[in-house]
């Protein structure tokens, strides 16, 4: 069978039930999707149902008693960690073996000293925290001072916060540069992220000017061979940020998940051949991470309503494949990622009946088979699906 696209969209932090060593990471028990669902009572997501959600797991809500149009399973991540960098990569092919760098005690003075010279000014903050919790901590200060917050999480990330009308833009985004080129060898955290900020009535409210500025993959991705190969790539939301803006052709950035969903309607409406990746970034960032159950519901709803128009925007030789890049489940204590396997749904109007994919070994399974789908030779990585999807 001849296709001219994938499409992957990736529903950021919809994991669907802890793996096996999600002891290591603290995550027993955690169930992104399902628990979700019963903390809201069921979840009305009719048309991922149509797709065979409900086979994957029991879903509180979701039937499993359906003739589903997509091929359906779940995948292991193979990679040690559990972040969005990570999780994205193996999607495209690269296994990371080695955790990213965390830092739950807040950054060593080798690393504050650094960032301050290369800076020109005082830090405040310096601690792990929620991004919505320290500015309301310390953005009195950092008004008063011009002094960014500096701050992390659970993840490898470093993140700089700022009111942009006492750091311009601009300004936040070069800090975030130093700080890159900074983090490196054993600090080679897998994100630096600007967080800007303004004040509205007398409330800190963060802007949609985020940015990452993040490690490049250390091999070759699918994205990379794609582009070598002649195809189009685009990616959509925070994918450029992700990849370090390599192996893409085009990207599109988005505000949020309508956005993120409206963008990708439109590119596939569009005729070239190759990969559109999108992350909707809502779920992990607007409820995951704020431990909302209900808001995290309602973002799955509103991706279920739109689905019927990314389906009848596709073209007869697309595919398209939804899945995740982690958990981050709102109904557990924390507040951080959990390791988790990740939904994998298939759909093409040239493909053979549907049915079961079991469960994968690897996320770069997709990468694998979005190779063998574009007839790109030579990629290794990941164990195709593709004769699945066209024979019976």
């Amino acid at each position: 069978m001849a296709v001219d696209r994938i499409i992957i969209i990736v529903l950021d932090s919809v994991g669907i039930g802890e793996l096996p060593d999600a002891f290591k990471f603290g995550d027993e028990g955690s169930n992104t999707l399902v628990n979700t669902a019963k903390a809201v009572g069921g979840l009305n997501i009719s048309n991922l149902e149509s797709f065979g959600i409900g086979k994957i797991e029991n879903i509180s809500g979701v039937s499993k008693e359906v003739d589903e149009k997509a091929f359906y399973g779940k995948m292991n991540e193979a990679s040690a960690a559990k972040d969005t960098t990570s999780g994205h990569w193996e999607i495209a092919g690269v296994i990371t073996k080695r955790p990213f760098p965390t830092y739950p005690e807040g950054f060593p003075d080798e690393v504050i000293k650094k960032f301050t010279k290369a800076i020109g000014r005082p830090i405040l903050g310096n601690k792990p925290a929620s991004g919505t919790e320290i500015i309301k901590e310390l953005g009195e200060e950092h008004i008063k001072t011009g002094y960014p917050i500096v701050y992390t999480s659970a993840d490898s990330v470093f993140q700089i916060a700022a009111c942009e009308d006492v750091i311009p833009i601009e300004s936040l985004y070069e800090m975030c540069e130093r700080a890159r080129d900074i983090l490196k060898g054993k600090h080679n955290v897998g994100r630096v992220i600007a967080r800007p900020f303004v004040t509205e009535n007398g409330m800190y409210v963060r802007t949609e000017r985020r940015k990452d500025f993040s490690l490049p993959p250390p091999e070759e991705t699918v994205l990379d061979e794609a582009v070598r190969k002649g195809y189009e790539v685009v990616g959509v939301g925070k994918i450029g940020d992700i990849f370090a803006h390599r192996g893409l052709t085009k990207e599109i950035h988005t505000s949020n998940n309508y956005d993120g969903i409206s963008k990708t309607i439109e590119c596939i409406k569009e005729d070239f051949k190759g990969i559109i990746f999108t992350n909707l970034i809502d779920f992990d960032m607007k409820y995951g991470h704020r431990n909302n159950p209900r808001g995290y519901a309602d973002a799955l709803e509103s991706f279920d309503h739109r689905l019927p128009e990314i389906v009848d925007a596709l073209k007869a030789k697309d595919i398209i494949i939804i899945t995740a890049d982690h958990g981050c489940d709102p109904t557990t204590p924390g507040t951080d990622h959990s390791r988790e396997y990740v939904p994998l749904l298939v759909y093409g109007a040239k493909l053979k009946k549907p049915k079961s994919l079991g469960i994968r070994k690897s996320f770069a399974d997709v990468g694998a088979t979005v190779a063998e789908a574009l007839l790109i030779s030579g990629f290794d990585k990941g164990e195709s699906f593709f004769t699945e999807l066209i024979s019976n």
